[in-house]
């Protein structure tokens, strides 16, 4: 249960960023005043949108899970610093408290997302397998020249008495 908890909670966080990013990427010029009033450069809104949209895709797939949560967490807490400042307006202290509680989810995301389905996940699953099939590749091969071995030595030892001198290095009448 605390799985699929986990992956709807991943999901959600992502959605809030790729549906805050679209209207970024169709329309920038409400985002780009933003950023100017933020003394920040207003040509930033499009590339912050596409960011936004790529970022929450990748997180809601868990492909890069770790990586992007803790991108997604700057960005965030990078939110706060620049736009709900003003601590003495209810409004911005309040929008800075969703921002900070965001932070906190990603942060859960960069420790556990990585244990749930994910892409990394599955592609950490497909490496392990690989490599017990290459462990058991190996193996096979070693029973194989064991078995090689074992068949020579026993051809060695019905082999006629004028070979078995040729062989016996230390005279006592055996092979080895």
């Amino acid at each position: 249960m605390s799985t699929i908890a986990a992956i709807i909670g991943r999901i959600l966080i992502a959605a809030l960023f790729v549906l805050a990013g679209i209207p970024k990427i169709i329309d920038p010029s409400g985002a780009a005043q933003m950023l100017q009033s933020a003394n920040l450069p207003g040509n930033l809104a499009q590339p912050v949108g596409i960011f936004e949209v790529v970022a929450g895709l990748l997180l809601a797939l868990g492909f890069m899970s770790r990586l992007v949560s803790i991108l997604l967490f700057g960005f965030t807490l990078l939110t706060v610093f620049f736009f709900h400042n003003q601590f003495g307006d209810p409004l911005q202290a309040a929008m800075a408290l969703k921002n900070v509680a965001i932070a906190g989810g990603l942060l859960m995301v960069f420790a556990y997302g990585h244990m749930v389905w994910g892409y990394d996940r599955m592609r950490a699953a497909r490496r392990g397998e690989r490599e017990a099939a290459d462990a058991n590749a190996r193996a096979h091969d070693a029973e194989l020249r064991a078995a090689r071995a074992e068949g020579r030595a026993e051809a060695v030892e019905g082999a006629p008495v004028a070979r078995r001198r040729v062989l016996d290095r230390d005279g006592d009448g055996h092979v080895g």
